[in-house]
This record gives structure tokens, sequence and C-alpha cells, in this order.
């Protein structure tokens, strides 16, 4: 057995470097002007939350947090749902088209045809970490409709809130190649396969601007890592995590990335202002092995509510459960997406919500 892990020890590490016989990347850093890490007390190499240490939660499910919703058509107890609630569209005037991809893969288009996709993983996880899942689970998740090859093809931005292999996938960055521009957190650039891409690392608060979009980094209250098999290599938290602010004539669009709950909602509010469109976690905040840990760097979904109170969100769009994920951290498909809509009505003045289903767009 421990042959067979060093194995797959050394292929992760292997398949965790960008390989040497591709064209080179062109990596910038974006870490001047008012920008912001925080770096390990004991590791300087090493990155940390803005707020660690012990967490008080506002709100927390403790009963009938999984009661059947109407809203809900499922084939079985919460698993392989579909949303069919009746919604009204909140009036923004944003001029952001939203189309959930699946997991926490969305394709985002501004009304003057710039194009984004946050965290884009089309299939599996990369090679081996799929096999080793499979293994583990007996599962793997149902691919979910990908956009056509022509409209990848006018991708302008990618960005990735961190190296977990459900958020960045090396073989969708091979078939996106060199066209768009690759956004991503500080020390990131090694993992990318050699495409001759360009690519910005940032630090929190960085800014960038494509097409007349501006795009924030902003923190997050996560961590870090890509190789699982410690004993060869620890790589925990030597790249950075965060979420994204996309900014066009005004209004904003915020993809949070896996988080926690913490301080670090009020803080992007309070420099930012109301954000108009909130693209945020409500799933993996349960594991029976890793206890309460798994709720400190993932929402539940009652936390999710609360930090887009704290966001003042013109609309929340839920995203991590569904049919097309792995559903590392929760119970079933959509037992994630029962607790929101469930603890939704148990809320003073709860912030808007739009319910896509994976593949559904809306322009808000």
């Amino acid at each position: 057995m421990r042959y067979v892990l060093t194995l797959l020890a050394v292929a992760l590490a292997v398949s965790g470097c960008a390989s040497i016989f591709g064209k080179p990347n062109v990596v910038t850093v974006n870490q001047h002007g008012n920008t912001k890490v925080v770096y390990r007390a004991d590791d300087k190499t090493r990155f940390r939350n803005l707020y660690a240490g012990k967490k008080i939660y506002p709100l927390t499910c403790e009963a009938d947090c999984y009661a059947p919703r109407r809203e809900l058509e499922c084939e079985s107890d919460n698993e392989d749902c579909h949303y069919i609630g009746k919604q009204t569209l909140p009036t923004l005037s944003a001029g952001f088209t939203v189309t959930w991809l699946g997991h926490a893969s969305f394709h985002v288009e501004t009304d003057e045809g710039a194009r984004f996709l946050f965290d884009p993983v089309s299939d599996q996880f990369d090679w081996p970490v799929n096999w080793a899942f499979y293994l583990s689970e007996g599962f793997n998740r149902q691919p979910p409709n990908w956009p056509d090859d022509e409209k990848m093809s006018e991708i302008d931005a990618v960005m990735y809130s961190h190296i977990h292999y459900d958020h960045f996938n090396k073989s969708d960055i091979k078939d996106l190649g060199p066209a768009p521009q690759y956004l991503t957190p500080l020390n990131t650039a090694h993992h990318f396969p050699e495409e001759g891409l360009s690519i910005e690392e940032m630090a929190w608060y960085a800014t960038t601007e494509i097409k007349n979009t501006r795009i924030h980094f902003v923190p997050a209250h996560h961590f870090s890592s890509r190789i699982w098999v410690p004993f060869i290599y620890d790589d925990n938290e030597k790249s950075l995590w965060g979420g994204w602010i996309l900014e066009n004539k005004g209004k904003t669009l915020f993809f949070a990335g896996d988080t926690g709950y913490s301080q670090h909602f009020k803080d992007i509010q309070a420099k930012y202002g109301n954000i108009d469109i909130c693209l945020l976690p409500i799933a993996s905040y349960f594991h029976e092995e890793y206890g309460e840990w798994y709720r400190y760097v993932h929402t539940t979904p009652e936390d999710t509510l609360m930090a887009a109170k704290e966001l003042q969100c013109g609309v929340v769009i839920p995203w991590g459960f569904g049919k097309h994920s792995w559903k590392m951290g929760d119970i079933s498909s959509h037992s994630a997406l029962t607790r929101l809509l469930n603890m939704y009505e148990k809320i003073d003045t709860p912030p808007p919500l739009f319910i896509l289903n994976e593949g559904d767009s809306v322009r808000f």
C-alpha cells in the first residue's frame, strides 16, 4: 500500500509542476500599491487567512434543515434534483449575463461583449486524482454541458480562485490555449502547463482591466494545496486563494471562490460598496472526518445568507451543489440547496435569491 501511495505522490508532484517540454508561459506579478497578503508567522513562504482563529457563526441550522421542498423535483431524497420554483428577476440593470456551468464554473458576459470564465472544470479532476477519487468514492461526477468550441474560443479572461482540483484543471487550460488572459492568485503560475500562456498573478486587492471591465482579486477564507501525499512534498498554503469582482459601468459581480464565513465579507463591502450580483458557495460544509474544520473553510447555506446581507447583494446565485458536483462534504447532490431554501424562510430581510440549474443563463 505504501508503494502505491508513493507512486501516487510522485505522480501528483509531477502533475503539480509545469512541463519542461512546452512553450514557456509569460508571467507577471500584480502586487503593488494597496494590495495585501498575510504570511504564516512560522513560515514566510506560506500564506494565511486574514482572520485566522476560532469563528463565531451568527446562525446555525438546528432542525428541519433538509425538509423536502416543493420547489425541487428530485429523483430521490435531495438527490438529482431540478429547481422548478417560480422566480422574479430582480431589476438591477447590471449588464451581466451569467451562465452556471456546474460546481464552481461560471461563464459571464458583459453587455459590451467581454467574456469571462471562473474556475472552469469541464470533466473530472486532473489525473491521477480522478482515479484516486473514483477508487475511494465509487463514482465520478456527471460531466456538465460545456459551451461549444466557438464560444470557448471567444473567452477574454479566465480567473481561478485557488488550485484545488475541483477549481483548477489543466486539461481545460490546454483546451482553452493561449488566447485568453489567465488571472490567478499569487504563486500559482508554476502549476500551469507550459502552453505559451499569458498569466497575471495577483495579490488581494490587486486590480487589472480587460475590455473596459475592472477586475479585482479579493480575499477569501480558505486554504490551498495540490499535493495529497505530504511525505513526498507539502505545498499547503504555498499559493494564495481568493475571489473575484468584475466592475463594469459602476455595476459589480462578485465570485467568492471557496470560502468560510469571516470578517472579509464586510471588508469587501466597505471597499467596493454594495455588490450587485453575488455568486456564492453553499456546499461542502459537512464532513464526518474533519468535523468543524470543514465549516471553517466552507460556508453553510446560512453562512452564505449572512455573508450576502453583509455584502448587501442585489441578488445571490448559489453554487457548489448539483447533478454535476462531486458531492464532496455534502449529504447528497442537492442537500445544500434544500437547506438554503429552508433557512431562507427563517431570517429577517433575506437577500434576493435567484436559483439556477446547471447550464441555465440569466441576464441582470
